[in-house]
């Protein structure tokens, strides 16, 4: 596969140090796109610019900007009037403080990118700030533009490489007051009930294995999306369980607590339900399950379990 090319490419400033870099994107949208089609037919759907007063189509050139004032009115805006005033391209992504990472509300993290030194000349300076930031565990506050687009930016130490977090601004944040209608009233956290809570936490707390978490929703709309192409029958998913009601909070933590130490014991690793049928197909040939060439998703997985 051919190396990604870069979003975006300048220098990291530290006061009078200089490091040139580029940004790479390293986040990949895995999610199922599909296109409109009407039933019946393979007439692609099409969405059209049009009047709403007269119906007609409209011209792209033709169609300028509105924003809404209290009273209904619009201002108008050209696009060439924002292109005006649009900040110009970043050369430089200047730090302006440190940080330190436990005090940023993850609240705050939009998207993730890797910086990287924009050639092997600028190793030793990249590589130095990049084990200083992990030393402290600070990370660099800087604003830079991107596609015409004004962020604040995180800069952090990663494994081997320098992230870059693009953040939300403060007042892009909803006020918690005026957005929940029913905040929970302070209580005092103690007694019988919390020691138990913090029992039950630590024992459903393991190592964070990010690998042992899949979509499971867009690996079954690829095998929705193959079983149609073949014309095989397609098997809807199980109705999820009901929640079950608490009537004794101390009881139910009692059994939480019992519950996540039997599951602390067990060698944990990826359910069935979360693996891909390629996935359960290569398990079975592993396991020597009989039959398995004709058999169906729900039925490897019950043959599975029952090897188990």
């Amino acid at each position: 596969m051919a190396p990604k090319r870069p979003v975006w490419s300048g220098s990291l400033t530290l006061g009078l140090v200089t490091v040139p870099v580029r940004l790479y994107s390293a986040i990949e949208d895995h999610t199922v796109h599909f296109r409109q089609f009407e039933r019946g037919t393979s007439d692609r759907i099409r969405y059209r610019r049009v009047n709403e007063r007269t119906g007609d189509e409209v011209e792209l050139a033709e169609i300028v900007k509105g924003y809404e004032l209290d009273d209904g009115d619009y201002v108008l805006v050209e696009p060439e009037e924002l292109d005006e005033i649009a900040p110009g391209r970043s050369k430089s992504l200047d730090v302006e403080a440190f940080a330190d990472l436990a005090d940023i509300d993850p609240m705050f993290f939009d998207r993730t990118y890797w910086l990287a030194p924009a050639g092997s000349d600028y190793d030793k300076p990249y590589s130095l700030l990049l084990a200083a930031m992990a030393k402290t565990d600070k990370a660099g506050v800087a604003k830079f533009v991107l596609r015409g687009r004004e962020y604040l930016a995180l800069v952090r130490a990663g494994d081997g490489v320098m992230l870059l977090d693009t953040l939300h601004f403060a007042a892009d944040l909803r006020d918690r007051e005026k957005s929940l209608p029913d905040l929970p009233e302070k209580a005092p956290a103690r007694g019988k009930e919390f020691d138990m809570a913090v029992n039950l936490i630590d024992a459903l707390t393991e190592d964070w294995r990010p690998e042992d978490y899949r979509d499971t929703y867009t690996d079954r709309v690829h095998e929705l999306i193959e079983a149609k192409r073949k014309g095989d029958k397609v098997t809807p998913a199980a109705e999820a369980a009901e929640p079950t009601k608490v009537v004794d909070l101390f009881e139910a933590l009692q059994r939480s607590v019992k519950n996540g130490k039997r599951r602390g014991k067990k060698d944990k690793g990826p359910q069935l339900a979360d693996l891909t049928k390629a996935q359960l197909d290569e398990l079975a040939k592993e396991r020597e399950i009989k039959g398995r060439s004709k058999m169906k998703r729900a039925d490897l997985e019950r043959a599975l379990e029952e090897a188990s």
